[in-house]
């Protein structure tokens, strides 16, 4: 939020905007060229920017001469109209004409060059990745660790930066930079050396590893991880491997790279040394050097329900405050400087030194995406300035998304790009036109507060739900003490923590109290409202909506406001008919999630894995997908068996969201049977109609779940059917002394149009006789992409194709849906260029399933 005049005011909008109302911001401008003058420029930043949208909806990119043509024919009409307005001006004494058709081709220029580079730089970034022949291989690779470290209950994640690699001896091309982990962990023969203690940023490391794609879940309404790596440079992914008698990772300098990482890893870990409550250090962490990584994942869920969430990691409003003030300080020791205001008056030193000390905080800060933009805004505004360009609002805004786009396009793909952006714009559409200054300073100042809240909680709300499908309804209290007291003690106590630190100290017992605080919002009924993902048209009204209801109209005119926002406060979910049910079988990589939603009923088949103490499917794959559906309750939660990649997930979705009955093959001193939640075992022939739809489980019996010796022996199987005959069949992790027990007792009943395969594919199941028994149409394995269990076996896939089987592979195909005979695949649906591609001779989606 980078609204940054000459003044330098703490209001957002402030002087800067002057004050004017939109029917005559075209009065106000400096400097007016040709054809209606800020219309024409308008027109090129927003030309730019469908330019690099339209790019990005690429499914696959175009051959590389096609962007150089773009980019350069977009140029070459550039150079030719400038030149024809430059002979037009001197031909006219300074004045150029004012027709429309030179704009309109400068329009189509401007797309024409921001798609074109885009799309050159698009290509350069693909051509980066890992070759596919060195997948899986044995490396052994020479490179600076990047950035921080990000310590986990696991292991260690980190960025390298590679310097040279080789593979079995000779040299190899790598990526410039992987994403790599370090973990202790059973590679199956033996046990993995742990990460090393004292691992640092800046540190040059000889590192045995093995690579991968960078390849992550894709689910509809998901986080999309292979955007985020793609906009990285993140090239590959993988992780250490230090076995015995092979080769040994070896650090080769302490402190050869990336000083100012290396400062930024040492005020992490003296803010741990100092600060005892590690949830508080995390903060504290996040809020000096950047290190979001470090808030605990039960705070981060109390920041987003109470709306506070952008004041804990490095924002723009950080960034902003920090520039103001910095500005502020500077001017201030300009005007001390007779000398220096003969050279240079203190306005604009103060403006300049506010761009160069915000630079320097968003380094110290890691140089994050938000922080990169909001310095780039102001720049762009203090650019503005100092050429004397009063430009408008609308106008500063979209130069300014420019230069954001222009050094990083996908930003546009970003959900903080365009809150920061509609923040910013909602604040200065929205100041008053005239009136009277509050009487008095402080009630002057707690009306600006007051208004500024209520514009950006208002003004902000469509796109939190279209973002988050939710809304902190106590976000407005939770902020108006918040932003004061994180941005004007909080934070300054921690950067000056730096310098003293028992001041740490003092800013973590802030914490602490401000925690304490919004738990208590937190509690409050209704304090989160969610909502499902609502369909284009929705968005829109709500959008206009927002704007409506906070410019300075008369309050007969906001009204109008109400009917624009209920269509996205309040979508209306789609749902199957009556005796008909929908399948989705989640993307959670290696581990079983399987949704089946009838009119009116939902049960959730097993709840995917956990990848550590602060992270599993439950939390963040599978409540994400269920409030963007609307779905406010879990009728029933069956867990087919106590395998952490089936139950992982389970306690986010109970603490999630109300669950009517849990059905499981769990032990019965399970610790998931002590949730305060209705239980049963599974046990043969249980059935219950959900509107029209049977369900029946058909695995286990009583007896056989006496006499299993390992949980898969003790997995439920369900088996459910449609009033028109279709019917799926999900089997969790059984074997093959379970499929033999399931066809000798149903025999031909087993017989479905969908089959979940056994034990994600494993060479234990699948046999001959349980194909033959069941005879699907489609088979869906839900298994992780290059997982080190093999899924699924190569024999096992050899087998459903001699069936004739359609397989479906969750590794190739996301999030697979399935609903009155129609499949999709999120991979089919949501398909991007920069998203992993199955290689020649592979394939992406099984027959038939497009």
């Amino acid at each position: 939020m980078a609204v940054f005049g000459s003044q330098l005011p703490g209001r957002w909008s402030g002087r800067f905007s002057g004050r004017v109302s939109t029917m005559r911001l075209t009065q106000r401008w400096a400097w007016r060229p040709a054809w209606h003058g800020g219309i024409g420029l308008a027109g090129l930043a927003l030309a730019w920017l469908a330019g690099v949208a339209l790019q990005m909806q690429q499914a696959a990119l175009f051959a590389a001469a096609i962007y150089t043509f773009c980019g350069l024919a977009g140029l070459a009409v550039t150079l030719a109209l400038w030149w024809r307005a430059t002979s037009a001006r001197l031909a006219a004494h300074g004045s150029a004409p004012s027709a429309f058709w030179p704009w309109a081709l400068a329009w189509l220029a401007s797309a024409a060059i921001a798609f074109g580079s885009t799309g050159w730089r698009a290509e350069r970034l693909l051509a980066q990745r890992l070759q596919p022949m060195l997948e899986g291989a044995d490396l052994v690779v020479i490179g600076s660790i990047e950035g921080l470290p990000q310590r986990g209950s696991g292991g260690t994640r980190f960025v390298l930066a590679v310097e040279s690699a080789s593979w079995n001896g000779q040299a190899v091309a790598l990526p410039s930079r992987l994403s790599l982990g370090w973990y202790a962990a059973f590679d199956a023969v033996q046990w993995l050396d742990a990460p090393s203690a004292d691992l640092g940023a800046g540190q040059r490391w000889q590192l045995p590893v093995r690579l991968k794609q960078p390849h992550g879940l894709m689910n509809p309404h998901g986080f999309d991880a292979e955007l985020w790596s793609f906009s990285q440079g993140l090239g590959a992914q993988g992780h250490v491997r230090v076995v015995r008698g092979g080769p040994v990772a070896q650090l080769l300098d302490r402190a050869s790279a990336y000083p100012v990482d290396r400062w930024r890893d040492s005020l992490r870990a003296a803010i741990w040394r100092q600060v005892a409550d590690s949830r508080v250090a995390g903060v504290l962490a996040a809020l000096v050097v950047g290190d979001q990584a470090a808030i605990e994942r039960a705070d981060w869920e109390l920041f987003r329900q109470t709306g506070i969430a952008h004041l804990v990691s490095i924002s723009g409003l950080h960034v902003t405050m920090f520039a103001w003030l910095a500005a502020m300080a500077v001017g201030a020791a300009w005007r001390c400087w007779p000398r220096a205001m003969l050279w240079c008056a203190a306005p604009v030193a103060g403006r300049w030194g506010g761009v160069l000390l915000a630079t320097a905080y968003a380094l110290l800060a890691g140089w994050g995406v938000p922080a990169q933009r909001t310095v780039l805004m102001l720049a762009t505004v203090a650019v503005l300035r100092q050429a004397n360009l009063n430009w408008p609002w609308p106008l500063v805004l979209l130069t300014a998304a420019v230069a954001v786009t222009a050094l990083d396009p996908w930003a546009l793909l970003q959900a903080g790009f365009w809150l920061s952006f509609a923040a910013v714009g909602l604040l200065m559409a929205s100041e008053p036109v005239s009136g009277a200054a509050p009487a008095g300073r402080l009630a002057g100042k707690l009306a600006g507060e007051l208004r500024g809240q209520w514009v950006a909680t208002l003004g902000l709300a469509p796109l939190s739900l279209l973002f988050f499908q939710q809304l902190s309804v106590v976000g407005l209290l939770a902020n108006l003490v918040a932003i004061p007291v994180v941005t004007f003690l909080i934070t300054p106590l921690a950067l000056l923590g730096g310098l003293a630190s028992p001041l740490w100290t003092l800013a973590g017992a802030l914490v602490q109290a401000l925690v304490v605080f919004l738990t208590w919002l937190a509690g409050w009924p209704g304090a989160v409202w969610h909502t499902a993902a609502a369909p284009i048209w929705a968005v829109a009204s709500g959008l206009l909506g927002a704007v409506v209801a906070v410019l300075p109209w008369p309050w007969q005119l906001r009204w109008l406001a109400l009917p624009l926002l209920l269509p996205m406060l309040a979508p209306a979910p789609t749902r199957p008919a009556m005796g008909q049910f929908e399948l989705v079988a989640a993307d959670v990589g290696q581990g079983t999630a399987v949704l089946i939603r009838t009119r009116s009923h939902l049960l959730v088949f097993d709840s995917g894995p956990a990848w550590g103490l602060d992270s599993d499917a439950g939390q963040r794959v599978l409540m994400p997908l269920l409030r963007a559906r609307g779905e406010r309750r879990i009728d029933e939660l069956l867990l087919s068996h106590s395998d952490s990649d089936h139950v992982g997930g389970a306690s986010a979705l109970m603490a999630g969201l109300p669950v009517g009955r849990l059905r499981t093959g769990l032990p019965v001193d399970h610790a998931l049977h002590h949730r305060g939640v209705p239980a049963l075992a599974c046990e043969t022939g249980q059935r219950w109609l959900w509107d029209g739809v049977q369900f029946e489980i058909l695995y286990p019996s009583a007896q056989a779940r006496a006499a299993a010796r390992k949980p898969n022996a003790m997995s439920c199987v369900l088996r459910v059917q449609d009033a028109l005959g279709r019917s799926a069949l999900l089997t969790a992790d059984i074997e093959a002394a379970q499929e033999a027990a399931l066809v000798q007792l149903w025999g031909p009943r087993l017989a479905s149009t969908v089959l979940l395969v056994p034990h994600h594919g494993s060479r234990t199941s699948s046999g001959a006789a349980f194909l033959a028994a069941v005879q699907p149409e489609v088979a869906v394995v839900q298994a992780g992409y290059r997982s080190r269990y093999g899924h699924p076996a190569p024999d096992v896939v050899a087998r459903y194709r001699a069936f004739g089987i359609a397989l479906v592979r969750s590794d190739h195909c996301g999030a697979w849906s399935w609903q009155d005979g129609a499949q999709l695949c999120a991979r089919s649906s949501q398909r991007r260029y920069w998203h992993w591609r199955a290689v020649s001779g592979e394939t992406e989606v099984a027959e038939g399933t497009r």
